[in-house]
């Protein structure tokens, strides 16, 4: 079955290119001009993967993405910017994005990228359930969430991998290059930087119990410290 992506651009030109050779990869296309649109059509359809320029007419980018959390926190996100701040790209991330790709970019790379997601996306449903034991709290890795210490949290899709493979990996140094080529594909600047962020979600979600410790390993990278009966 073709996977089903959301396409929303309103650069003509951009847009006509881009939406052309998707289609070309074998990719059934859901294109929107505008925010608007966009906010409509994500509520009648089921779709794999989205990609979601930043600056669009009507409504932007991340107010779709944050729409589209209300009610699904597994399907990838993926942002089209023209700005190269990195505060905004953290925004982006924070706000329940997987993933940017700055203006101008390759075909190439963001046909990479939506492989990379669509490729962890059907590992993930294949899986079975997932329940793991972190101190007092329970991770649900299937339905995404954590619980315990009276958090009730859902988490996202990159939250709940970068939990899963701590725990995987636990009280073992894991380098900081092998998490972002496992969970984001490459190993760069801007992606350390998101993987920044998601570590201090983690560690704000599991702040309460204070047998659970993510280390820093300076230069090398993070150490996910569980209690011995875990």
């Amino acid at each position: 079955m073709k996977a089903h992506l959301l396409y929303v651009e309103d650069d003509e030109s951009l847009s006509f290119v881009t939406k052309d050779n998707l289609e070309l990869q074998g990719y059934e296309i859901t294109y929107c001009e505008d925010g608007q649109k966009a906010m409509e059509v994500i509520k009648q359809n089921n779709f794999d993967l989205c990609i979601l320029d930043v600056m669009l007419p009507e409504i932007d980018g991340f107010t779709i993405a944050q729409e589209i959390r209300k009610f699904n926190t597994e399907v990838p996100i993926i942002f089209l910017t023209a700005k190269s701040l990195k505060e905004d790209k953290i925004h982006g991330l924070r706000l329940g994005g997987d993933d940017y790709i700055t203006k101008p970019f390759s075909i190439e790379e963001l046909i990479l990228k939506i492989e990379i997601f669509l490729k962890r996306s059907k590992i993930t449903k294949v899986q079975t359930v997932d329940n793991y034991r972190l101190g007092q709290f329970e991770f649900d890795y299937k339905n995404l969430t954590l619980l315990g210490n009276e958090l009730n949290k859902t988490l996202t899709q990159k939250e709940a991998d970068l939990l899963k493979l701590f725990i995987e990996n636990k009280n073992e140094v894991i380098k900081r290059s092998n998490i972002l080529e496992q969970l984001w594909g490459e190993d760069d600047y801007f992606m350390g930087r998101s993987l920044d962020v998601f570590i201090s979600r983690l560690r704000k979600y599991l702040k309460s119990d204070e047998s659970l410790k993510i280390e820093n390993i300076h230069g090398v990278g993070f150490r996910f410290h569980l209690p011995a009966t875990v």
